[in-house]
């Protein structure tokens, strides 16, 4: 009879173990099993901006990832995808390499030079604030769960270095700010959509959904710094409305003060349904409030949809693309509907936010969506997803 345990990685040599396997293995079948990390890196000024993420499909026998620049309108992108099983201990695919240097406090993104894009990086995080768990995922389509994700969240800065048509810039942590998450458990939107299942879409036709998702380090005049975490979902229909608000002041020792609520005053511009700016109107679980500004700085902005959030030409993360594949491509204007269209809207915005309570101007990534009608926005009912 075969052995029905996983096989051994060196990772197996740690006292860490769970399960009653190896960490070959996961604790599902489900082929939507990923483990995710997703960074940023800006600068402050909102000039340039830098992103990558790989992901491990246990279940799949992938492993792919992608790395990216944003220049005004343009973007830069390299994807690669390869067989998880030809290296199961390795967070590399082909030119993109992901290192853990010091647990929870510094890690390093880069991208090779690659014959796909003129583009290559290497960039340290490093960490301001503790990471913190966001509230679980949970997500039931009819009768299946769809997602069931942990995830942490971290701000820091960054330092090192990009390359971008032969030419190199330097980063530095005084004015480069940096964010990353690392997710891991059944995801949405792995894989190309099965065929002979019933279609059902994941926002219902005539409803409005709004979301932002928003990491910021933030700095008073004195020097110390704290950061926050802006979550909120928020779907609206004749008779409906649902609102969901996971958001928190974080501060460097740890301890956090909960966001109880946000009311946003967002505007997006119709054409391409990227957001502009406004207003958050945070209540603090004392009662208090705590306004916020958010400045979008400029048309700067990696779009997901190119790394396959969402899909891509028909491509999605998770995919089977063989041995290895490397590919990318170069868009010249990302602002244009039509490529907005393509690559689904949202993007991490690059923002810089206001907080007069607690003293603070802050930068950071804003990931945005406004899907569906929204009249008082002037935004027509239409998915963009």
């Amino acid at each position: 009879m075969p052995n029905p345990t996983g096989l051994l990685l060196p990772a197996d040599e740690s006292f860490n173990h769970q399960v009653t396997d190896t960490f070959a293995s996961v604790g599902t079948s489900d082929p939507s099993w990923t483990e995710k990390v997703c960074a940023m890196a800006m600068a402050r000024d909102g000039s340039l901006q830098i992103g990558f993420g790989l992901g491990k499909y246990t279940n799949r026998n992938v492993m792919d990832g992608y790395a990216a620049l944003s220049r005004g309108r343009e973007q830069l992108t390299v994807r690669a995808s390869r067989s998880l099983a030809s290296d199961p201990g390795r967070t590399v695919i082909g030119p993109i390499h992901y290192e853990v240097v010091d647990p929870m406090k510094r890690v390093r993104f880069r991208l090779e030079k690659n014959d796909s894009q003129p583009i290559a990086f290497d960039w340290l995080f490093e960490a301001v604030v503790p990471p913190f768990i966001e509230e679980r995922t949970h997500l039931r389509q009819q009768f299946r769960v769809m997602s069931e994700l942990v995830r942490y969240h971290q701000t820091g800065t960054a330092s090192g270095w990009i390359e971008l048509d032969g030419e190199r810039r330097e980063m530095s942590p005084d004015t480069w700010v940096s964010t990353r998450d690392h997710s891991w458990g059944v995801r949405y939107d792995v894989g190309v959509p099965a065929a002979d299942v019933e279609p059902r879409p994941s926002i219902p036709p005539g409803v409005g959904f709004m979301m932002i998702w928003s990491p910021l380090l933030m700095e008073r005049r004195d020097g110390s710094r704290y950061a926050l975490h802006l979550h909120f979902t928020r779907f609206e229909a004749p008779g409906f409305q649902q609102k969901m608000v996971t958001a928190r002041v974080e501060h460097p020792d740890g301890h956090e003060e909960v966001i109880a609520d946000i009311d946003p005053a967002l505007h997006f511009d119709p054409r391409n349904r990227r957001l502009l700016g406004g207003e958050l109107h945070c209540r603090m679980a004392d009662g208090s409030e705590r306004p916020l500004t958010i400045e979008v700085l400029g048309d700067t902005g990696i779009h997901l949809g190119a790394g396959l959030y969402f899909g891509l030409d028909g491509h999605h993360h998770g995919e089977w693309r063989g041995e290895l594949h490397v590919e990318g491509e170069r868009i010249a204007d990302c602002t244009t509907p039509e490529q907005a269209r393509r690559l689904h809207q949202i993007r991490d915005t690059p923002v810089r936010v206001t907080d007069p309570v607690g003293g603070g101007e802050g930068w950071g990534n804003c990931q945005p969506i406004a899907a569906g009608p929204w009249p008082e926005l002037g935004l027509e009912n239409d998915s963009w997803m």
